[in-house]
């Protein structure tokens, strides 16, 4: 692949952008990153509650004004960049307007989403004129197809240089990382009630007061939970646990938990028995379908340090050989060139 020019686009959700970076730097071309929704610091963060998620929360903002501040920075860093290609990661706070930026240059660039379509704001006349379009939802990839779009199923993946440190003493407690959705909430109320040792990371479960405030939701579930993690020292702590959950939701693609927890030799508890084109249930993690079922898991990988280390070593082994930011980045190059 001829080496680029490339200005990456993206959310700066958990560092990801890095990951993505550091695969296009390794793949030879030069990166140039752009993070369309990047507070920094105190002060530009607190703008932002009172400006935008305050008025939203009380029923009486709209986020058309901060799309707009969002888009003017974004061409400014095209024009800025001078890109060859763009790549652009979800960027669906991003109005028309840098879309028509990036057809005055010229430019070819590639889509790709990590939600289902129906959680963004796109809809398929401007997902056409904004193509190609990668998504991790094979359900959309083919819906896209149909509508005869540019679209091509690629996962996400495993930020291998992110790995952490050689993992600690093994704790004996199950660890869940992410945010907190109704479903997860119950899974986890369930486990701590039947006497699992289960510990939730983030803000949505944790009862520090700064992030009762941020969440704007005073009333925290009866697990115990920590703080925001750093993402290495998440990755430390699902790696140091006897298990870690990867609960889904309303989604048919997989989440990045999906591939980090077996990357950094965790072992996975997985909610998706359709896993098995990306690893082997059973083998490589553990998948479940009732409650039930996860409990029985929760126990053996607390008991049973053999069957887990097993679990790690190969989930680790796979991820590295198939599933990280490396080997989706061939794809991306493909799909621009």
């Amino acid at each position: 692949m001829t080496p680029r020019r490339v200005l990456l686009v993206s959310p700066a959700f958990h560092g990801y952008d890095a990951g993505v970076a550091a695969a296009l730097d390794a793949a030879g071309h030069q990166v140039h990153t752009h993070r369309y929704d990047h507070l920094p610091g105190l002060g530009s963060r607190v703008r932002y509650q009172l400006r935008h998620e305050l008025p939203r929360r009380l029923g009486r903002g709209h986020s058309q004004g901060l799309h707009e501040d969002r888009t003017a920075a974004a061409i400014a860093a095209v024009r800025d960049a001078r890109p060859e290609v763009v790549v652009v990661v979800k960027g669906d706070q991003l109005t028309t307007d840098f879309w028509q930026a990036l057809d005055d240059a010229r430019l070819p660039r590639v889509l790709w989403l990590y939600d289902e379509l129906r959680r963004t704001t796109y809809d398929l006349e401007t997902l056409r004129r904004v193509g190609p379009v990668a998504t991790y939802s094979p359900r959309d990839a083919e819906t896209l197809h149909g509508h005869g779009l540019a679209a091509t199923h690629l996962p996400l993946a495993y930020d291998h240089r992110a790995v952490p440190q050689p993992p600690g003493r093994a704790r004996d407690e199950i660890v869940f990382v992410g945010a907190r959705y109704p479903n997860r909430e119950a899974t986890l109320v369930g486990l701590a009630a039947a006497g699992v040792p289960v510990r939730a990371f983030g803000r949505d479960w944790s009862g520090h007061p700064v992030d009762r405030l941020r969440t704007w939701a005073p009333r925290r579930p009866a697990v115990p939970a920590g703080r925001d993690l750093a993402r290495a020292h998440a990755y430390r702590r699902m790696a140091e646990a006897s298990a870690t959950l990867n609960l889904h939701g309303d989604q048919d693609g997989f989440t990045m938990r999906t591939f980090e927890a077996c990357g950094v030799g965790a072992v996975q508890l997985i909610d998706r028995t359709d896993v098995d084109d990306l690893y082997a249930p059973g083998a490589e993690l553990a998948t479940f379908t009732s409650a039930a079922e996860l409990l029985d898991l929760c126990r053996r990988a607390l008991r049973e340090p053999e069957w887990a280390d097993g679990l790690r070593a190969a989930g680790r082994r796979r991820t590295l050989a198939e599933h990280t930011f490396d080997h989706r980045v061939r794809i991306l190059e493909s799909l621009w060139d």
